[in-house]
């Protein structure tokens, strides 16, 4: 940053206070970066709260969102060596799996009366693996749910396999759209900034390219989520270009649903020696999301990754979704070392999870459809 900028930036920080920043999110303003690190590092918990829940308030007034759903993961196998990962595996290592499409459609069958309404599907990025393989996949879920949304594939996996095919991403979502697909989850965004992807992620798309995806999908009809991953190696200043690199977005396009910040679960991989963020770090990611976040619907406490009370907890500071039943069927933190190693909520625990933070449950569609 040059010295001018930097000086520039002294300044206004030395003409605002927390008081006069919160005072302006309470009258409904958008703020701006710096504004954004005053507050972050020097507002106390109980105000991030109040503001983040005033935010909240008024997106979705008592509500908090949940919706019947389970995963398919396909494979743990994946061309990718990412430093915080737990899950991926090579080919043949202990631990790996790859289930054949006749796998993947009995564990369909098998949920096919539950009342889900999505079915989310994520996995490694299997080098065997094509954008038709995954065409097929869809094509031939929808026909035993063909009422159940499709919510499928990372701008990772989404990025190697259409250009595996060689068609242009308009393309490859054309025909993935066409098979069924109508939702794009948020992962692989981890942290935007380059630097902080080579040391965790090498060879991993670009910032760059995930937003592209994205931005590419939403004009195309599909809608999105987003994702953060935080507690690692990245700084403050990080999560912040981050946040204000999807608000950016989301004033073009307007597609994403809801904005996920995931905690770096430290057991099993690359980056275990650095511990795990505190729960008062993990509340003020919630809250600054929320706050820094104002174009985007829905802040998701990914019940999964925080564990139940924690996620119970997230309601007070600007999250009002916290997912879905999962019914069991998701490997990817429980391998990372999160509380639940069989994770699965029932519609009982989601009510009285809202009901005790004050709020009140109501089931939602992938699309943010209220269900009952």
């Amino acid at each position: 940053m040059p010295l001018s900028a930097s000086t520039s930036i002294a300044k206004r920080r030395n003409s605002m206070t927390v008081d006069t920043i919160a005072e302006k999110l309470l009258r409904g303003e958008r703020i701006d970066a710096v504004e954004a690190k005053l507050l972050w590092e020097e507002a106390p918990l109980w105000l991030l709260a109040r503001l983040a829940t005033e935010a909240k308030t008024r997106k979705s007034g008592d509500k908090v969102f949940y919706n019947k759903n389970f995963h398919l993961e396909p494979t743990n196998i994946c061309l990718f060596e990412c430093r915080f990962c737990s899950y991926r595996r090579r080919k043949g290592e202990v631990g790996a799996w790859d289930y054949s499409m006749e796998e993947l459609l009995k564990q369909v069958e098998a949920r096919k009366e539950s009342g889900a309404t999505e079915i989310h599907i994520v996995g490694g990025v299997h080098p065997d693996r094509d954008l038709y393989y995954y065409v097929e996949m869809i094509r031939r879920i929808k026909e035993i749910m063909p009422q159940v949304c499709v919510k499928a594939f990372t701008a990772v996996e989404l990025n190697y396999m259409i250009r595996k095919a060689g068609l242009s991403i308009e393309e490859g979502l054309q025909l993935l759209k066409e098979a069924g697909m109508e939702s794009i989850p948020g992962g692989g965004a981890e942290i935007f900034d380059e630097k902080i992807r080579a040391e965790i992620c090498p060879g991993k798309c670009s910032s760059a390219e995930w937003l592209e995806m994205h931005e590419k999908a939403h004009k195309l009809g599909f809608d999105s989520n987003a994702t953060m991953l935080y507690g690692h190696v990245e700084s403050i200043d990080h999560r912040i270009d981050h946040l204000m690199r999807l608000r950016d977005l989301q004033d073009r396009t307007g597609g994403f649903n809801a904005f996920i910040p995931l905690k770096f679960r430290s057991a099993n991989n690359g980056l275990e020696s650095l511990g795990e963020t505190s729960v008062v770090d993990d509340m003020r990611t919630l809250a600054m999301s929320r706050l820094i976040l104002d174009n985007v619907p829905h802040i998701k406490a990914y019940w999964v990754m925080y564990g139940k009370e924690s996620a119970e907890l997230a309601l007070s500071f600007g999250a009002d979704d916290i997912d879905g039943t999962i019914e069991d069927s998701t490997k990817i933190y429980s391998m990372a070392g999160a509380a639940d190693e069989r994770p699965r909520l029932t519609i009982g625990e989601i009510e009285k999870m809202c009901t005790t933070a004050g709020y009140k449950a109501v089931e939602r569609d992938t699309h943010y459809n209220e269900l009952n």
